[in-house]
């Protein structure tokens, strides 16, 4: 019992440790709009959707009384907000992100209304909560697959992290684990498309390294 107690404190500690890693990649891009004071070639729309997600998963956790899950999107949370303020600051045009911003806030209020409102049963709350938040998940997870897809078309990987891509494989591995272990598939499901999407990008790097296409780029110069 007592190794099994130690192993369970391990795997919390490596999906706390593997996550606030990759959140914390958005700090180059806090870094960068800090320096330059613009926005150029930073994408609002993955913090803020990040931010819904780590909002959800925060209910979730305090719902199930998962101490893990309230650290991490706790943290996770804040973190989002911050860059998104940040980005708010330095924007030119800040209309359009404000309208996104405010729609998905909506969206997620009119889902919370709906859960601790109109569902007073705890044990179904939890169900359909677990639901939206597994949904949300992969739908992040898959969304990305139409740059692998251009990946492939210009045979380059500059557009990709390969530090994200780690980080993103040992999250999404270590809460694979996690939801394992608790039996949970509400944690466990939604973070496979993690490891396929990172083990494709994985591939992509190692098919079209990145040095060959400066190389590649110096040439065509």
């Amino acid at each position: 019992m007592e190794a099994d107690s130690v192993a369970d404190t391990l795997l919390s500690g490596a999906c706390v440790l593997f996550t606030l890693g990759m959140f914390s990649t958005g700090l180059s891009d806090l870094r960068h709009m800090r320096m330059t004071r613009r926005v150029d070639n930073v994408q609002f729309l993955p913090f803020l959707t990040t931010d819904v997600n780590n909002l959800s998963w925060l209910s979730y956790g305090i719902l199930k009384g998962d101490g893990t899950l309230v650290v991490v999107n706790t943290v996770g949370a804040v973190l989002q907000t911050l860059y998104i303020l940040v980005y708010l600051h330095y924007c030119p045009r800040k209309r359009a992100v404000l309208l996104q911003t405010a729609t998905l806030l909506g969206v997620l209020l009119l889902g919370f209304g709906y859960f601790w409102l109109l569902v007073p049963n705890i044990e179904a709350r939890l169900q359909q909560l677990g639901l939206f938040c597994s949904v949300f998940t992969i739908s992040m997870y898959l969304s990305p697959l139409t740059d692998l897809a251009k990946v492939i078309q210009t045979k380059s990987t500059q557009s990709l992290s390969f530090s994200l891509t780690i980080a993103t494989l040992l999250t999404s591995a270590s809460w694979t684990l996690y939801g394992f272990q608790l039996r949970d598939p509400y944690i466990m499901v939604p973070n496979l498309p993690g490891i396929l999407t990172s083990f494709i990008r994985l591939w992509l790097f190692w098919k079209y390294p990145q040095e060959q296409d400066r190389n590649y780029q110096l040439l065509q110069t």
